[in-house]
């Protein structure tokens, strides 16, 4: 009931207050009905309905990708460039040098003069090893004509037993028959032994006398090479340089004494460069003797040169494990320098790769979202989700992609073992399995097993 009634003459409804409890009572347990009704008419139908199989859903639908080739880029390696052959001038005498004609940068050419030291004591060495030649010289001389006056004397004593010899055989005849007295016979006969004995010692006179003049001509030979060594070593004086290139440095300056073996310039053949270049363990198969390579020239700008690989060092660096290339390219007019920055490019090309997304090899492993369950892409797999499959060539397990198969009307999946290189960005590099043109299975809403049934999705290429 209400009425109607004016404040400070506005109408204004009043509501008796009593009635609104049993009116929201009523609105409660209609709804209660309600509800109830609904459920009891849901419920018998959804326990009734069976739940369809994986065969009665029908095919998986899939995201598929065609494979496109990767692109080919070459490794990139940083080096220096040096002289194809690079010595050391160095001193073969000692003495203080007078001059150095040459500085870093001149060229120079073979047998040419560079600097000269101070000849003095070596001209007084050659002085002396000269005037001792002259004595052995002499010693030969003399004991040359000594063995002269023995070999005369021989001959006299031969003449003399011979006279003697006649002398005592007459004298004996006379004797015997009486004509002179026995002791004028054996005076003769003493005479003939004095003779005898004169002779042999001359001749053992004379073997002495030879091995002497022997002796001698050994010792005159011996001073002879002393002489020799001298003046070469006064040659020395005279600084050459032992092949044609360039001075690429400069050890010592005029007034240093310089002492045998010390380095005086460093010269390098620029007719050819040589770029060495560091190339890790894992990529050595990508490099090989006689491979070109092109090398570009921090230094000489928009200018491109071809070499090629002429050596590769047996050796690691043990930390590393870098092993030194050597890639030698021309150089005419010797235009490249030494100690240059050099870029090389053309090495370890790869040309059959395919580059795919990361999920691709996951689809078997949980539905392939990008990832795996209870791991980020790239973990082990877990449970069956390979089906026993046999791992990829990069020996790692999972290491698969499926692939579709047409089969009649409809595509089946079918696990490719892969060898996997690089990844990044979400990308995997697939090195062997997969050939461009191929179509993969990207990602799945369900996991893929060999065999089963796929479709396309509309988002597939």
């Amino acid at each position: 009931m209400a009425t109607d009634i004016k404040d400070n003459g506005h109408p204004r409804r009043w509501r008796n207050e009593s009635h609104r409890p049993w009116l929201g009572s009523i609105l409660l347990v209609a709804l209660a009905l309600l509800g109830s009704g609904c459920r009891g008419w849901q419920e018998p139908t959804a326990l009734a309905q069976p739940q369809p199989s994986t065969e009665e859903a029908g095919p998986i639908v899939v995201d598929v990708a065609t494979a496109q080739a990767a692109a080919a880029e070459a490794r990139s390696y940083t080096g220096s460039t040096q002289p194809v052959r690079q010595v050391s001038l160095r001193s073969q005498a000692e003495g203080s040098l007078l001059n150095l004609s040459y500085n870093v940068g001149d060229t120079v050419a073979q047998g040419q003069v560079v600097g000269t030291l101070e000849q003095t004591l070596l001209q007084t060495a050659v002085g002396e090893a000269e005037a001792e030649l002259a004595a052995r010289q002499f010693e030969v001389t003399r004991a040359e004509a000594e063995l002269a006056d023995i070999r005369t004397r021989i001959n006299q004593a031969n003449l003399d037993l011979q006279q003697a010899r006649n002398d005592a055989q007459r004298l004996r005849t006379l004797a015997n028959e009486g004509a002179i007295a026995e002791q004028t016979a054996e005076q003769a006969e003493t005479t003939l032994g004095g003779a005898q004995q004169a002779l042999t010692s001359a001749q053992e006179q004379v073997r002495t006398r030879e091995q002497s003049v022997a002796a001698a001509r050994q010792r005159v030979v011996a001073q002879q090479a002393i002489v020799q060594e001298t003046r070469q070593r006064l040659s020395f004086a005279n600084l050459t340089a032992p092949l044609s290139g360039v001075v690429l440095e400069r050890v010592v300056e005029p007034g240093d004494l310089v002492r045998p073996g010390e380095a005086v310039l460093t010269l390098g053949d620029l007719s050819e460069v040589v770029v060495v270049i560091e190339v890790a363990d894992r990529n050595l198969s990508d490099v090989r003797l006689g491979q070109s390579a092109t090398v570009t020239i921090d230094a000489l700008p928009g200018e491109t040169f071809r070499g090629q690989v002429t050596r590769i060092s047996p050796l690691a660096d043990r930390t590393s494990r870098l092993v030194p290339v050597e890639i030698t390219l021309p150089n005419p007019g010797s235009r490249i320098g030494s100690g240059l920055l050099a870029r090389v490019t053309g090495l370890g090309t790869t040309t059959n790769a395919v580059l795919v997304p990361e999920s691709a090899l996951s689809v078997g492993e949980g539905g392939g979202q990008g990832g795996r369950p209870g791991g980020g892409p790239g973990s082990a797999p877990s449970g069956g989700g390979n089906n026993g499959q046999a791992t990829g060539q990069g020996g790692a397990p999972g290491n698969q992609i499926f692939v579709l198969q047409p089969q009649g009307d409809v595509f089946v999946a079918a696990p490719r073992s892969v060898q996997i290189g690089e990844r990044s960005d979400g990308q995997v590099t697939v090195l062997a399995g997969l050939s461009p043109g191929d179509r993969y299975i990207v990602r799945s809403g369900q996991p893929i097993t060999p065999g089963a049934t796929v479709q396309p999705s509309l988002l597939s290429d």
